[in-house]
């Protein structure tokens, strides 16, 4: 795993292309601290910059930038193409040869043999890379199918830059960022920035599953090589259960076989859950030696899975690693968190996440996690809850409807928390609440997309919180989408591989990760799983009341079903508390009126009265604060610099 960076800036000298691709470089320093490089054309303007997590070949051959055996391509590369094996194999047949033994090698080999288009169509991986053209003097940029890997870039008149995380463009002394008000009201519906857009004008996130070319005078042309959508509507006859089942087992178990080649150590993350158990599972009937496995454990019971992974762990043999963590020590890494993911992002669990990462790094350099198995096989809780609402309450009237949310907004959170005490399955009472209110705003919501998105929306008018914006309606605004995925929950699915996995989860995994210089390696979303995934009918994914229902019956092989079937918790922390107790005063900071009224990007009004209404017991959800709370940290934390 590798951070890139580069400029594509006509008319300026060697000197200048080297020193600020380098710099740019430097700022990934944690995604690559083995090595770093430069390659600048100054006839052409080009600079590429890298840093290196030496993973395969770690000796200098596999140092980038690299140029292909022809001189025609230089590649800065971040990722892993876990068929490099085979398609090394073919292209030595076709008469290739190779000074070593890195995926970057046969890349560059593959793309001088059957060209850019065809070679990453043959690719199986994460990856983001830049590729110089030396005869076209074209740059393209491309990005693996499920957007596994980051990749940014910003255009300014003549001057082009791109990079594995946006300080890598700040680093260019001639671009000034601003930031976008139109994103920031998409963040502060999100609790992250939706691709393709960036929080900063001019700047965007390329897109899963597409390649940009930039050719200098003329605009970026995106082109896309993979269609989630298209693979999404694939038709093909139903199998049975015993051929759906032992084809998804033999696809798992070769995209984990896959994932756990690395001249270094490698383990995974263990939650215990279905997703990372079948992985851990897999992984174990593959190796010849215990897998190491690692798993953060909380203090607060409501909130700590690591019991559940011990027991999984145990199970199967692994060399199992767990360290629990209290309030201060999962609270100490806030203030490093505007840094490590470098755009406004919310997602509850960035924390625990990062502590299993740096738990894992001090014995391991590669790990894979479990992610993207909800979304492939409908394991979020709140599926079922929107199915649930859109069968029995959306046909209602509008007026009936509006009138029984308010009269489940009516009452105080203190009326939730005591109803929540007399029901004994009761989990985390004051989050009853929270609910209670989400629930009456889905009976506002007009029809099935709305309240999908209702259900993702930490502040449902954004426009009305940030003054002056448009916010720009992307893939899940789409009315296309009830027509060509007829299906909700399948729609449902669709709509969180598109944007919540890629925009949220796999960017917590990626920042998280590569914070502490940890590759995390996703075997789930192996496209050739999620294609077989989006082949299957929907019985197999939920069926007698039970999510994931295929992926559960290949676990119940290896793991005992009394281990695994129990509630989700999910991986979440207690922010709610937190904020009324030891964060308050760090919120009351950055929510003070005067600093937002200054600032001018959020309605200081709208800001307050939630954070009054909060502190009160008022029906608020902690997630609506915190996202509020993260933009701010982030505007602080590039304050010095006038970015802000």
């Amino acid at each position: 795993m590798c951070g890139i960076a580069g400029v594509l800036r006509p008319g300026r000298d060697a000197g200048w292309l080297e020193a600020t691709a380098g710099r740019m470089a430097d700022t990934l320093r944690h995604r690559g601290p083995d090595a770093g490089g430069v390659w600048a054309d100054a006839e052409s303007g080009i600079a590429l910059g890298h840093r290196r997590l030496s993973i395969l070949d770690l000796s200098p051959l596999g140092a980038q930038p690299m140029q292909s055996a022809s001189g025609r391509y230089v590649i800065s590369y971040n990722g892993e193409v876990y068929n490099f094996p085979e398609l090394r194999r073919e292209l030595e047949a076709a008469g290739a040869a190779f000074r070593g033994h890195s995926d970057t090698e046969v890349m560059l080999a593959a793309i001088d043999a059957w060209g850019l288009a065809a070679a990453v169509e043959r690719f199986v991986g994460m990856f983001a890379f830049a590729l110089w053209d030396r005869t076209s003097r074209e740059l393209h940029l491309v990005r693996d199918r499920l957007g596994i890997k980051p990749l940014f870039w910003a255009q300014s008149g003549s001057l082009f830059l791109f990079g594995s995380e946006l300080k890598a463009l700040r680093a260019c002394a001639d671009w000034s960022p601003e930031i976008d008000r139109d994103s920031l009201a998409a963040f502060l519906r999100w609790n992250y920035v939706p691709s393709p857009f960036c929080i900063y004008k001019g700047a965007a996130k390329l897109a899963p599953g597409t390649r940009l070319v930039v050719r200098p005078g003329a605009p970026p042309q995106i082109h896309r090589y993979w269609d989630l959508r298209t693979a999404s509507q694939i038709a093909s006859p139903p199998p049975s259960v015993a051929e759906a089942e032992q084809a998804l087992e033999s696809a798992l178990a070769e995209a984990v076989r896959l994932r756990m080649v690395a001249d270094v150590p490698l383990g995974a993350f263990l939650s215990g859950g279905v997703d990372s158990s079948l992985v851990v599972a897999l992984m174990q009937a593959q190796s010849p030696r215990p897998v190491r496995t690692f798993s953060i454990g909380f203090t607060q019971p409501d909130y700590n899975e690591a019991v559940h992974a011990k027991a999984v762990a145990e199970h199967l043999g692994t060399d199992h690693t767990e360290l629990y963590v209290g309030p201060d020590e999962a609270m100490a890494v806030i203030p490093d968190l505007p840094s490590m993911y470098d755009e406004p992002f919310a997602d509850s669990s960035q924390i625990p996440t990062h502590l299993v990462s740096r738990l894992a790094r001090g014995a391991v350099t590669v790990a894979l996690s479990g992610d993207g198995g909800d979304e492939m096989f409908a394991g979020y809780t709140r599926y079922h809850w929107a199915e649930l609402v859109r069968r029995r309450f959306l046909w209602l009237p509008p007026a009936l409807r509006s009138a029984m949310a308010a009269m489940i907004d009516a009452p105080p959170k203190s009326f939730w928390v005591a109803l929540s005490h007399l029901i004994p399955a009761a989990r985390r009472p004051i989050r009853i609440a929270e609910r209670a209110s989400k629930f009456a705003g889905f009976l506002r919501e007009p029809d099935a997309d709305a309240l999908y998105r209702r259900q993702h929306s930490q502040w449902p008018n954004p426009q009305q919180l940030v003054p002056g914006s448009t916010e720009p309606r992307g893939i899940p605004f789409d009315p296309e989408l009830r027509h060509q995925i007829p299906d909700f929950l399948r729609r449902m699915q669709y709509l969180d591989t598109a944007t919540y996995l890629p925009d949220d989860i796999l960017t917590k995994v990626d920042r998280a990760s590569m914070a502490v210089s940890l590759e995390a390696r996703v075997p789930l979303l192996d496209h050739r799983v999620v294609e077989l995934a989006w082949s299957l009918p929907q019985h197999m994914k939920v069926r007698d009341g039970a999510d994931k229902w295929l992926l559960r019956r290949i676990l119940y092989r290896h793991v005992p079903r009394a281990i695994l079937d129990r509630p989700k918790k999910g991986f979440g922390l207690p922010y709610g508390p937190w904020l009324r107790g030891p964060l308050r005063d760090w919120a009351e900071s950055l929510l003070a009126r005067d600093r937002l009224q200054s600032a001018g990007f959020v309605d200081p009004g709208l800001v307050r009265g939630a954070w009054e209404r909060f502190q009160s017991g008022g029906n608020v959800d902690s997630e609506q604060l915190w996202g509020v709370l993260m933009f701010e940290a982030w505007r602080d934390s590039l304050a010095p610099s006038g970015t802000a």
